[in-house]
This record gives C-alpha cells, sequence and structure tokens, in this order.
C-alpha cells in the first residue's frame, strides 16, 4: 500500500469513526497498519488507533499501539514523531492509573528539543501530568501542572485543551472540596464547548456536563446533577464511550444515596463497578467502593461496610492515592466509635492524621484541615493553595508554606 492510498485509508476510517461506525473503522485501521509500507502513514494509523481505543475504554489495547508507534517513531527519526508518542504512552499509563509511569513519560516528553509541533504538545503532557499527580493526591504539583496546561492553551489558543484543562481543574477542586470552583470550572468548559466546539467531538459536551453534574451534587443541587448526568449518559450511550458510562452511573448512585434512596443506589454502583473492571480504573473502582461503604452504613450493616473499606484499600495502597486512603480512615473512625471499639478507632484517627501531613491537606496560615468540609479556597502563584478569607486576613506577605520549605532543617 502506498502513500496515497495509505491516506485515503485512514481518511476513510476517520469517516466511519465519525458516523459511530467504530468497529468498521477499526478495520480500516488495522488493513492499513497490516499493509502500509509508509512510516509516516503507519504512524498517523497507530494516533488513530490509540485515539479510538481510549474513547472505548480499551487501555491495554490502547497501550499496546503506543509501544508500536514508539518504535515507528524511532524508524522516522524525528523528535516531534517521538514526543507525540511518549505522549499517548503517558496517557495509555494514565488511564491504567499507572500514575509513577505517566509522570516519567512526562518528563521525557517535556526533556525532548523539538520543533514547534513538540511546543504545542507541552499542553497536552502538562495536562496528562497534572492529572497523575491528582491520583497520586500530591495537590501543589497537580496543581502547578494544570495551570502551567492553561497558560499553553492561552498561548495557542487552543480552546480543546483548554476545555480539557477546565474539566480536570473541576476535578481537583471537588477533591479539596472547594465546591465553588469545583462548579465554575467545569461550567466554563461547557460554555468553550458552546463557543467554540462546533466541529468538535461530543465528548467534550459531554465531559464538561459529568464534572457540572458531580459539583452540582456536592453542592446538594440534586435536580441540576440528575439532568446534567442524564445528559453526559446520553452522549456516553450514543458514542459507546464506556470510561465516561461507567463514571456516569457512579455519579446516579452518588445522587440517589444523597437523597438516602440505597435501594436504588446499589444497582448503580453495581453496574459502574462491573464497567470499571471491565477497562482497568482501578481509581473509579475506589470512589465506587467508598459509595457502596457509605450505603451500607445508612443500613447500619456495619460489618458489610468494613468489607468494602477492605477492597478500597487495597486499590488505593496499591495506586498510591493517598486521598482515598484519608477517605477510608475517616469512614473506619465512624464505624468504630459506633461500635465502641476503641483500639481500631484510635488507630484510625493516627493514620488519618498522618494522611492528612503527609498531603500538606491544611491551611498553612490558620492550621485548620483542607477537604474537611466545603471551603473556598485560593491558590498563590507557587501552587500553594489556602483559606481564602485567611489569605484576606493575612495580606499579601508570601507563601508560608514556601517559607517553612526554604528554611534549611538544620536551623529549624
Amino acid at each position: 500500500m502506498g502513500q496515497d492510498q495509505t491516506k485515503h485509508q485512514i481518511e476513510k476510517g476517520l469517516h466511519l469513526y465519525q458516523s459511530n461506525q467504530t468497529e468498521k473503522a477499526l478495520r480500516v485501521w488495522m488493513r492499513v497498519l497490516e499493509k502500509s509500507a509508509d512510516p509516516a502513514g503507519r504512524f498517523r494509523v497507530l494516533g488513530c488507533l490509540i485515539t479510538a481505543h481510549a474513547e472505548m475504554g480499551r487501555y491495554k489495547d490502547m497501550l499496546k499501539f503506543a509501544v508500536v508507534q514508539i518504535d515507528t517513531a524511532r524508524e522516522l527519526e524525528d523528535p516531534d514523531y517521538l514526543t507525540e508518542s511518549y505522549l499517548n504512552l503517558a496517557r495509555s499509563n494514565e488511564k491504567l492509573c499507572e500514575f509513577q509511569k505517566t509522570i516519567s513519560y512526562c518528563k521525557t516528553c517535556l526533556n525532548m528539543q523539538g520543533t514547534t509541533v513538540s511546543l504545542q504538545l507541552n499542553g497536552q503532557v502538562s495536562l496528562s501530568m497534572g492529572n497523575a499527580f491528582l491520583g497520586l493526591s500530591i495537590f501543589q504539583k497537580a496543581l502547578e501542572c494544570f495551570e502551567k496546561a492553561l497558560r499553553y492553551a492561552h498561548n495557542n489558543d487552543d480552546k480543546m485543551l483548554e476545555c480539557r484543562v477546565c474539566c480536570s481543574l473541576g476535578n481537583f477542586y471537588t477533591q479539596i472540596k472547594d465546591y465553588e470552583k469545583a462548579l465554575f470550572f467545569p461550567c466554563k468548559a461547557a460554555e468553550l464547548v458552546n463557543d467554540y466546539g462546533k466541529g468538535w467531538s461530543l465528548k467534550y459536551r459531554a465531559m464538561s456536563q459529568y464534572h457540572m453534574a458531580v459539583a452540582y451534587r456536592k453542592l446538594g443541587r440534586l435536580a441540576d446533577a440528575m439532568d446534567c448526568c442524564e445528559e453526559s449518559m446520553k452522549i456516553a450511550l450514543q458514542h459507546g464511550d464506556r470510561p465516561l458510562q461507567a463514571l456516569c452511573l457512579l455519579c446516579f448512585a452518588d445522587i440517589h444515596r444523597s437523597r438516602k434512596d440505597v435501594q436504588t443506589a446499589f444497582p448503580r454502583y453495581d453496574s459502574s463497578m462491573s464497567i470499571m473492571t471491565e477497562i482497568g480504573n482501578r481509581l473509579g473502582l475506589i470512589q465506587v467502593l467508598l459509595g457502596v461503604t457509605k450505603c451500607w452504613m445508612i443500613q447500619k450493616e456495619l460489618d458489610k461496610a468494613l468489607e468494602s473499606i477492605e477492597k478500597a484499600q487495597e486499590l488505593a495502597e496499591g495506586l498510591g492515592n493517598k486521598l482515598g486512603l484519608l477517605k477510608l480512615h475517616c469512614l473506619c473512625e465512624r464505624i468504630y466509635r459506633t461500635k465502641e471499639q476503641q483500639r481500631e478507632l484510635r488507630d484510625h484517627v493516627v493514620k488519618f492524621h498522618e494522611c492528612v501531613e503527609e498531603m500538606e491537606l491544611y491551611c498553612g496560615m490558620c492550621g485548620e484541615s483542607i477537604g474537611e468540609k466545603n471551603n473556598q479556597l485560593q491558590a498563590l502563584p507557587c501552587s500553594h493553595f489556602f483559606h481564602l478569607k485567611c489569605l484576606q486576613t493575612d495580606g499579601t506577605r508570601g507563601c508560608p508554606n514556601c517559607r517553612r520549605l526554604s528554611v534549611k532543617p538544620g536551623y529549624v
């Protein structure tokens, strides 16, 4: 298959894919991969296969094609191709929740001295790195990466990237419980879709609606949460987007749990868990198990709640997800207080505070915890964040966390 024929077949596959004929598109692209002698064409078709498998939640296949793409990039001896292939390798590992590998591959991308194309990819690299740091609950570094990605998006006038970063920032602020910002950023993403997204994939609309649904639920606006989640789920079903379907089912379950409708929540959690297991989203599985635990606690089935916690703890320890562990210690504390088991209670109180210290989830000005309840937060240029009210009181005397870190241990 020659260069022109390769190009024609790739375009044919794209047309089929955009018409929701995914399996046909995959067959066309696989034929190109088998028969084309053009390395640049093979590189491009591998990119199409990586994107398609990512959207279907076939992350192991995505990773397999990313590894092949690196070999093709080396054959082409072009730093731009190599940067793009390492980014795809980073993204594949991010989807499989291999966060340390993601960070390592992202750093490889940023160290490559390519041309303008590589520089344009730096925003996407920073976003993937930020998502990985967030998965590891390293909040300051996650925020630093998201802000870098946002700067790249603005400098390159890349509205799609800006939309994706806004969704990640929504997730970031949901986790540290500033629900006002958790809603603001996905609303901004939805605005970008409305203003610029006429030719974009509908996944951008679905993604922004899902993150809005999560924030609305946290704010107690359950009817708004349900509306957004239904819209997101509709698009996810139309496009066979399994990862988003799993997240929407989780959100539906959480909404029903917030309404104390446990009987409706349980089957939604089960469906979400089934897809999360199938696609390998272990971070999502922790969220599902946290929801299931809370349902058992509502029903006062404390031993069943502890069984769910045990499964979630194993996953959180395996991933290095410190926030998940903190939440689990918090739930254990409540359960053992109810059961009046003092030794276990003390053990989880100690572990809870160790997690808070490790993640620096406290305000460096007032010393109170961050992420325990809904609070307005504000980040300084160094990406350390504090209670907004504390910053307003303290004025602009610089970051106390940075001042503390700059003092050498021998002088403390």
